[in-house]
């Protein structure tokens, strides 16, 4: 594996490890991703590629490997050596009914860096440059129409120089490297916070939009839900909603809204209105707060350092609003590992019969499929 020291890049393949039992379930049969679509990126590391597909909202599955290269079966040592010609490359199935490929390519641009030639971040050399490998007409027409629409929007001051190639064979990565964001998170987060990654994202996008759809999915999400003025917020929220969203302040345990709730629907922010949350990924976590595996959007949440109490936690926000929701630790249940701690304060609860009627009627279908698959 790969990671910093005193900001020098070594690898290792020894070390203590942190196992959450957050394994890749083995769930590639035809069966698993019946009407699933694919689409293939490389962005660098393919650890972090892979955690930020994931968490999208859609995604089924995303599997990190190898692509662009003639050698074939390459492993990650080779790969990474720059021996084969392959690139770090992550598959990304996903269900075409929530997410399409424009909202990916979306996702993709706005998670690299699409000016550098020479690798991405502090991970450099060919093996890591970024790419898009298409797999049919419509997708490489896609990709070339973005890529224009990226170079022209004045967000860079450099040219964008990733790749668009059709897609040749696929390797799918050795099983350390699957899910390293959840199987090794203390490892994973000291690597991508040294990496310069997130750095350079949050300079790069702060207050910029960067839309190419033209239909209210992902990309555009931002352009519906927005925070109000503070005098606005101070009007529609309570004292302790006020307290805990502005304030950051936390609620008390077994003493809030939704910790125990168990109706079938979503939750929102409560001061934008943007979807964070959905019931199915809820669980009781015994703290006596509402907790959830993953997020319903990630891209309505934003991760922070909080280094408040002499600790390093790592705070959740919504991203339209700026809402202090709760904290994100490496403790939960299958499928992610993950437990998102949040306040009820910061939501608001849409029941699933009230989907339609208040504007979120596409969340619909992710219930029905559930009781399909329960039956």
């Amino acid at each position: 594996m790969k990671y910093l020291v005193a900001g020098v890049l070594v690898l290792s393949g020894t070390g203590l490890l942190l196992w959450l039992f957050a394994q890749k379930p083995d769930d590639l049969s035809p069966a698993a991703l019946e009407g699933a679509s694919v689409a293939t990126f490389a962005g660098g590391c393919f650890w972090c590629v892979e955690a930020d597909f994931e968490k999208v909202g859609g995604v089924i599955e995303a599997i990190s490997g190898f692509t662009g290269g003639d050698e074939p079966n390459p492993s990650y040592k080779e790969v990474s050596a720059g021996l084969t010609g392959h690139v770090e490359a992550v598959q990304v199935y996903y269900d075409p009914a929530r997410l399409s490929y424009t909202d990916l390519l979306e996702i993709f641009w706005t998670h690299i860096d699409p000016t550098d030639s020479g690798g991405q971040f502090v991970d450099r050399g060919a093996q890591y440059r970024s790419a898009i490998f298409y797999h049919d007409k419509e997708q490489k027409h896609l990709a070339e129409e973005s890529k224009r629409k990226l170079a022209s929007s004045g967000i860079f001051d450099r040219p964008v120089v990733t790749e668009i190639r059709p897609l040749k064979e696929f390797y799918q990565a050795e099983d350390y490297h699957q899910d390293y964001y959840k199987t090794h998170p203390l490892r994973y987060r000291f690597y991508r916070f040294n990496s310069g990654r997130d750095q350079f994202l949050e300079d790069a996008w702060a207050d910029r939009e960067f839309t190419l759809s033209e239909k209210p999915m992902n990309g555009e999400i931002g352009m519906k839900y927005q925070k109000p003025n503070a005098e606005k917020i101070k009007e529609m929220l309570t004292p302790l909603q006020y307290k805990v969203t502005q304030k950051d302040a936390t609620e008390p345990a077994f003493q809030n809204q939704y910790w125990d709730n168990k109706e079938e629907g979503i939750y929102v922010d409560v001061v934008s209105g943007e979807p964070l949350f959905s019931s199915l990924d809820k669980f009781d976590s015994g703290t006596g707060w509402p907790s959830f595996t993953r997020p319903l959007e990630n891209d309505n949440i934003v991760e922070k350092d909080d280094y408040k109490f002499f600790m390093r936690r790592t705070e959740v926000r919504s991203k339209h609003g700026d809402s202090h929701l709760g904290h994100l630790f490496p403790d939960g249940p299958p499928p992610t590992g993950l437990r998102y701690c949040i306040n009820s304060a910061a939501l608001r609860f849409i029941p699933k019969d009230r989907l339609v009627e208040e504007g979120y009627g596409e969340y619909l279908s992710l219930f029905e499929k559930a009781q399909e698959k329960s039956s």
